[in-house]
């Protein structure tokens, strides 16, 4: 529980005053008072949004745009590739991509999205980071850059298989679009940034939109009756099963892309060998980790029964006996699948499919399988 002091010092989303009215059971998370679940509840919430549609308020995150001082769309993504280890310089116009802000010991500051926006690259942060990440930005590329923290507006997530639909109703282009496309779109007559893109697995979009017009954006999309506020309950569920990472959890300033089973997300031209190679924090030691291979990894683990093993779980090698050889990072009860998935962190030498390992869970040791990620198939339209 948070005390009363707490409590008061929570900032508040554009969206409180509808998540309260909607009957939304508010909590601290990232520094805000946000809706953990409504009434619903997070099983009938998660299954709405692999079934129809969900409206996520994601306004607690961070929105920056990246303005080069020269003018040219170039020299922001280069100046931006001084701190991730992702070819920025190769986002076409109107896409996006994932990356990380890696530390010089290579561990991850943040991880984020990076949209080309023609004149600009636009950024979105995590709650908890954002205000290092500016900080962070500011330090490094301000003679180069233009940074704009974009605080007067809100950010909505619409994901599901009734997505398309729905925003479709406020948006002509929204079908058009494929994933990870990103830009300017107007949405219900509002000036909006919309991106085809989320953290549930599902296809869906999210949506940038001006703080005054917010509470408006989301009440028109719930009138859809294919579409249901859904609160961080299920927003967790839903990533855990697509196998994504919750920055502070699953990633953090001690873990390395290549030890989190990111090295999708770096691109040849800034692995060794490359055309931009290295150049970012850290490189040296998430090259190596590329070139050598790294000593543990993440992965996905299933448990046999219905018990969940939690974040914190130690892992073991054996049913008894031995010293831990990792823990689990995100763990709990898969909707979509009716059964326990949890990811950590192994190592290298256990980390294959199937191999069978062991959480501790209140005194007993539970058998556990390496187990493929996502654990539910993600279903973007690519």
């Amino acid at each position: 529980m948070v005390a009363p002091d707490d409590k008061n010092s929570l900032k508040r989303t554009p969206l409180y005053d509808l998540h309260v009215s909607l009957g939304g059971k508010m909590v601290p998370f990232a520094g805000y008072d946000m809706p953990v679940q409504y009434p619903a509840g997070v099983l009938k919430e998660h299954l709405q949004t692999r079934t129809q549609a969900g409206l996520f308020d994601v306004s607690h995150m961070g929105q920056l745009a990246l303005r080069p001082k020269s003018g040219k769309i170039e020299d922001a993504a280069r100046a931006l590739e001084r701190l991730v280890p992702q070819d920025i310089v190769a986002i076409a116009p109107s896409r996006q991509r994932y990356a990380q802000f890696t530390n010089e010991d290579g561990g991850i500051l943040d991880d984020l999205m990076v949209a080309n926006f023609g004149d600009h690259l636009f950024l979105v942060v995590n709650a908890a980071c954002k205000d290092a990440d500016e900080a962070h930005l500011r330090a490094h590329l301000s003679d180069d850059c233009i940074i704009d923290s974009l605080e007067d507006r809100a950010l909505i997530a619409l994901q599901g298989p009734k997505a398309e639909s729905a925003l479709a109703k406020l948006c002509a282009e929204a079908p058009a679009m494929k994933f990870m496309d990103a830009g300017p779109h107007t949405v219900a007559g509002l000036d909006c940034f919309v991106s085809r893109s989320g953290y549930t697995g599902e296809d869906g979009f999210e949506i940038s939109v001006p703080a005054a017009d917010a509470e408006r954006l989301a009440k028109t999309l719930l009138e859809n009756p294919d579409v249901m506020p859904i609160g961080l309950g299920a927003r967790d569920s839903l990533r855990l099963e697509a196998g994504l990472c919750l920055y502070g959890h699953d990633i953090d300033t001690a873990t390395t892309p290549v030890e989190a089973a990111l090295e999708w997300s770096v691109q040849k031209s800034r692995r060794s060998g490359g055309a931009r190679a290295g150049s970012f924090p850290g490189a040296d030691k998430i090259l190596a980790h590329f070139d050598n291979g790294a000593s543990r990894r993440r992965v996905g683990l299933r448990a046999e029964g219905r018990a969940p093993v939690r974040e914190g779980a130690l892992l073991f090698a054996d049913s008894a006996g031995g010293e831990p050889i990792g823990k689990v990072t995100s763990g709990g009860f898969g909707p979509s699948l009716n059964a326990p998935v949890a990811m950590g962190y192994v190592p290298a030498a256990l980390s294959a499919l199937d191999t069978k390992i062991f959480a501790e869970v209140r005194g007993q040791r539970l058998p556990l399988t390496v187990a493929a990620m996502p654990f539910v198939k993600n279903t973007y339209k690519r």
